[in-house]
């Protein structure tokens, strides 16, 4: 397997999953030279999964799929209710013959305790991704968990707390999704978490310290790409950085400062970007 580049569904519409929107953001993906669209699934699970496989084939595009778990599906606290809607979300991956699905998967988004992870919920964690992990394995899917920065998680904060838990599950399907915004917020360096996560990282967000065009923000993408290089990286690097111009996106990501770049300039910017650093 070879890196595969790719662009979040959000490099062209909000998060709030439309038939239309989707295969706007299919082509716009194409268009510009992607090999592959990453498809933030709905947490309603109102997806056509059929259809859009027949809008990736048209375009010739490859595709992971991702689920950000709501506050009703945090882990520690609805084990049942987050294990359903994971399931549901690899079935949907699987129907599009896809064979990743990452995203927020160890806890909601915006909950918190008040206090940092305990061991009970991290054993309630880990018996969960088991169990989807196993369901997974059946479908040929692999699960990448995403950490999160500490104003939006409680859970799983940096590559290492992911992998604490992967390594307690022992399963070989769940892999580390990282992104390099949390990455510049929680991590010492963008280095280690890379090679501490080796074989496991599997896909990696791209995206600048201010969430717009990757080298004019303050991620040290050299520290990023010799680490990829010296673990070999073979894997899905996926932009999700966002532009203003996108109606609504302002709201939907809390990007309130109005981006120097629209949607277009930014994805095809961002794809020379990553494409001149792997190459040097």
């Amino acid at each position: 397997m070879k890196i595969k580049f790719g662009a979040s569904l959000l490099s062209w519409i909000t998060p709030l999953w439309t038939a239309e929107a989707g295969h706007y953001a299919i082509q716009k993906t194409a268009q510009t030279g992607f090999d592959l669209i990453e498809i933030l699934l709905p947490n309603s699970m109102d997806f056509d999964a059929k259809t859009v496989k027949k809008q990736l084939i048209e375009n010739n595009l490859a595709v992971a799929c991702s689920l950000n778990l709501p506050k009703e599906a945090h882990i520690p606290f609805y084990p049942q209710e987050a294990l359903a809607l994971i399931c549901k979300a690899l079935d949907k991956t699987a129907a599009l013959d896809a064979v990743f699905l990452g995203g927020v998967l160890h806890g909601g988004i915006g909950v918190f305790s008040g206090n940092p992870i305990t061991s009970d919920e991290k054993q309630i964690i880990v018996d969960t991704w088991q169990q989807a992990a196993l369901y997974a394995q059946k479908l040929g899917i692999t699960i990448g968990i995403e950490p999160i920065n500490r104003y939006e998680s409680y859970v799983c904060n940096t590559a290492a707390n992911v992998i604490e838990l992967i390594e307690k599950t022992k399963m070989p399907n769940l892999a580390v999704h990282l992104d390099t915004f949390h990455m510049n917020i929680e991590e010492r360096n963008f280095y280690d978490p890379v090679i501490a996560s080796g074989k496991r990282l599997k896909h990696l967000h791209i995206t600048e310290s201010n969430r717009g065009m990757p080298g004019e923000g303050t991620v040290n993408w050299d520290e990023l790409f010799k680490a990829l290089k010296e673990i070999d990286f073979e894997g899905n690097l996926v932009l999700e950085n966002f532009s203003s111009a996108v109606p609504g996106m302002q709201q939907a990501v809390s990007l309130w400062q109005t981006s120097p770049h629209n949607a277009q300039e930014l994805a095809a910017g961002s794809l020379e970007f990553l494409k001149q650093n792997l190459n040097q």
